[in-house]
């Protein structure tokens, strides 16, 4: 496993806890034209751990607490900017809008890129890492690539977590059909805009039980517009998404440590998509969370930590 070029050591403000090594964002060619950025944390000796995140999601949005928590639990931890998103490279083709009715209302249509070729970044940036196999985690979209990449790169996956994510079975998983209109309204312009877009959105999709805090949304919103922002990006991740096949058959085929966790008040992605994945991948753990909807509330990351460590350990 090679070591990251750059590396700062982050001490916790934690007593009791270890130093943790953090390091610069570093970019990672995976397919032509792709670059991801990425950052790693924890001992690059300890269990690989990579974490894939959502639609439009830089990788920011996993916090970086529970990256520190993961790296104390034993893993070298791996999060990136999904292609498309944040720091990592922009495909330039264009979705029109009957393109994403169609995909919508059938499945079907010319999307720019496919939910494997999302998988193959993932898979590419291994092999920068030069990491044989890891740990993967992944939180909605980033749940579909993460069981793309077990499916399809069997031999790369250790175990596997699926949060708040679906088979791409199209019975299962739906959105609340209020926050369609949100999701492909055409955003407007300006750091301000985008900030009250997104207390709009968060407000929305959020744990009902774990109410976020809103100058920690105004923050998290600041800094995701300043990673660079990309509307033409986000329809790209939503045609993938939309034009997924239905996964429920392969994943039968998987033979690992697989743990499903999701919100019971989640919007975005029905909990009916949890645990279809979970029924169709053979001795799966299914965690359902009260009062939890579509993000990571704080007061959860050691549940998760913990989950996510027990699944590992199984592997």
């Amino acid at each position: 496993m090679s070591t990251p070029d750059s590396q700062v050591s982050r001490a916790s403000g934690r007593a009791g806890r270890r130093s943790i090594d953090v390091s610069e964002e570093l970019f990672a060619p995976v397919a032509p034209d792709v670059e991801l950025c990425y950052q790693t944390f924890g001992d690059p000796t300890d269990d690989p751990l990579l974490l894939v995140m959502g639609l439009s999601g830089p990788m920011t949005w996993w916090d970086e607490e529970l990256c520190e928590q993961l790296a104390e639990a034993g893993f070298h931890v791996i999060r990136y900017d999904n292609r498309d998103t944040g720091r990592s490279s922009r495909l330039r083709a264009r979705v029109r809008r009957d393109h994403l009715v169609r995909a919508f209302t059938t499945g079907r249509g010319p999307a720019p890129y496919t939910m494997s070729d999302l998988a193959a970044d993932a898979v590419g940036l291994l092999d920068h890492l030069g990491i044989d196999s890891a740990h993967v985690v992944g939180i909605s979209m980033g749940g579909m690539i993460a069981q793309t990449v077990a499916i399809e790169h069997p031999a790369r996956v250790r175990s596997l977590t699926s949060i708040m994510s679906t088979t791409g079975r199209r019975t299962v998983g739906w959105q609340s059909p209020t926050l369609l209109p949100r999701l492909i309204a055409p955003r407007r312009r300006g750091v301000d805009s985008f900030i009250e877009d997104s207390l709009v959105t968060w407000a929305m999709i959020g744990s009902p039980a774990y109410p976020n805090d809103p100058e920690v949304l105004r923050t998290r919103a600041l800094e995701t517009f300043e990673r660079g922002v990309s509307s033409s990006g986000v329809m790209r991740q939503i045609m993938a998404i939309l034009t997924q096949p239905d996964r429920t058959g392969r994943l039968r085929s998987l033979r690992l440590p697989a743990l499903v966790l999701h919100g019971l008040d989640d919007r975005m992605v029905h909990v009916s998509g949890g645990r279809a994945t979970a029924a169709a991948i053979p001795g799966a753990e299914l965690v359902l969370v009260d009062g939890m909807g579509h993000d990571l509330p704080p007061a959860l990351f050691a549940t998760f930590v913990e989950a996510i460590r027990r699944t590992a350990d199984r592997a």
